[in-house]
């Protein structure tokens, strides 16, 4: 059985692929896969979209039809296309996560994900843990809230923030996206509205329409956020829920001011929209400066914070949880058995050995990243000076300025390079962000100068270039 989907033209693919090759004939095939999986990748060819057949690309690809032959013999080889006699070929699934080019070279250096490596003290909390486990074997092993130790622990981390918080107001979740997921079920229906920022975090956007939502985009100001546009926009879309990253924003870096914070509370209060807060980032802060206070203690009960140990400590730990009133976690843990039973016993207590000095384990991890980062400015500027961006005050991503619409020709390339990135339009709602490219220090600094050198001649090879003026890059991601 054929998947549904559309049929692209040949004329149309060649307008999408842009400038795909490298110029080196023997890797002509290669550049087209690489070209091909960044589209699927990407949304602008979902799954089940039929191709155009060899024949009709060979028309107006300049290259043979051995070419476009063995690229679609590799193609199919990876699952990402499928063919049949007398049907031609479409989209058959995804290709590989965080941008999403899956690549068998052992010296490719993912920039793709941005999350660190685990500290030395995740090693020290694991033995730990191992040790509490026998007084919990004894048990079912199954607890919808979390562990009564982590969740004391969790509401004793927003209390030192500035923000008194019960235990039985936490839950503990399988890290954030699970989170989000319980709270969508929750909150939104299939046609609901979700009012975002754009840019935002694509996995975010993708639980949205995972759950029938419609993601709603206010464009970020360069500066911060844009309290009128939200404003504006509450008025005239009606969302069901907004969410928002407010701390060390991803992908911009920007942290939202206290001011900003309770005007923007003030506006979701009087629309009657429920906030959710992303707080992933939250305890990277890198300059020192004082933190403002939590979203929930300008929006009270009408927020619902998600948080995350994947940034701060390990992103296998697969930690995060939920802050909300008691109203809302007794809802939350009502719907719950639906999705799952609770999070593992032994990575609860992990995290609540890593918990009980946080301060300790937060400053190596903050001192490592702030290095990074600095390694990663420095490359950027001496390798690609035609970038512009911010130096960030915190998080793990550089959200670069490109010197033309060329993100994804750039992503294309760096992956010929041995660099994997997401280009910038997965962070848009409908495309767009295609002059932005982030840049995650979350390697080594030895991993970073080398990746960022290579960067410098793509960013080289590409200057001044963009897509063809009548390419469409706002396609809905599928």
């Amino acid at each position: 059985m054929l998947p549904p989907g559309g049929r692209i033209s040949g004329v149309r693919l060649e307008k999408l692929l842009g400038s795909w090759r490298r110029g080196i004939p023997r890797q002509c095939s290669a550049d087209l896969v690489a070209a091909m999986k960044l589209l699927v990748a990407d949304g602008r060819l979902p799954v089940g979209t039929r191709l155009p057949s060899e024949r009709e690309l060979t028309e107006v690809l300049p290259v043979s039809r051995t070419t476009i032959t063995a690229a679609f013999d590799q193609l199919r080889a990876e699952g990402v296309v499928q063919s049949r006699r007398g049907a031609g070929s479409w989209i058959s699934g995804p290709v590989g996560a965080g941008g999403g080019i899956t690549v068998a070279d052992d010296t490719l250096i993912d920039l793709s994900r941005a999350a660190p490596a685990a500290l030395p003290s995740v090693r020290h909390a694991m033995d730990v843990a191992v040790a509490q486990m026998p007084e919990h074997l004894a048990s079912h092993g199954y607890d919808e809230r979390g562990l009564p130790l982590l969740r004391q622990r969790i509401a004793d981390r927003y209390a030192a923030r500035g923000l008194p918080t019960s235990p039985d107001q936490i839950v503990v979740t399988s890290g954030a996206q699970h989170a989000w997921a319980l709270v969508l079920r929750l909150f939104v229906g299939p046609g609901d509205r979700v009012l975002v920022e754009q840019p935002s975090y694509p996995n975010a956007l993708e639980a949205v329409r995972a759950s029938f939502g419609i993601p709603v985009p206010v464009p970020m100001l360069s500066d911060g956020w844009d309290v009128d546009g939200f404003e504006a926009a509450l008025r005239q879309a009606g969302p069901r829920l907004a969410y928002l990253i407010p701390d060390f924003q991803n992908p911009t870096g920007l942290r939202m001011s206290s001011e900003s914070r309770e005007a923007l509370a003030a506006v979701l209060r009087k629309a009657r929209t429920p906030l959710v807060v992303d707080e992933t980032l939250v305890e990277l802060s890198l300059d020192g400066s004082p933190d403002p206070l939590p979203m929930a203690a300008f929006g009270g009960d009408s927020v619902v914070t998600l948080g995350s140990a994947s940034k701060s400590h390990w992103g296998g730990l697969r930690i995060g949880w939920i802050r909300a009133s008691s109203e809302v976690v007794h809802r939350l843990l009502s719907t719950r058995a639906g999705i799952d039973l609770g999070t593992p016993v032994f990575e609860q207590l992990v995290m609540a050995a890593l918990l009980e000095s946080p301060e300790s384990v937060l400053g190596q991890r903050r001192e490592g990243a702030r290095a990074q980062r600095d390694v990663a400015v420095a490359a950027l500027r001496e390798h690609c000076p035609q970038w512009s961006f911010d130096v960030p005050v915190g998080g793990l991503g550089i959200w670069c300025a490109l010197d033309g619409p060329v993100s994804t020709r750039v992503a294309v390339m760096a992956q010929n390079h041995g660099v994997r990135l997401v280009p910038g339009p997965r962070f848009a709602v409908h495309g767009g962000c295609e002059q932005m490219l982030r840049v995650p220090y979350t390697q080594s600094p030895e991993v970073l100068r080398e990746a960022i050198g290579r960067l410098g001649v793509v960013a080289a090879s590409v200057a001044g270039t963009g897509f063809p003026a009548d390419a469409d890059l706002s396609l809905p991601v599928a």
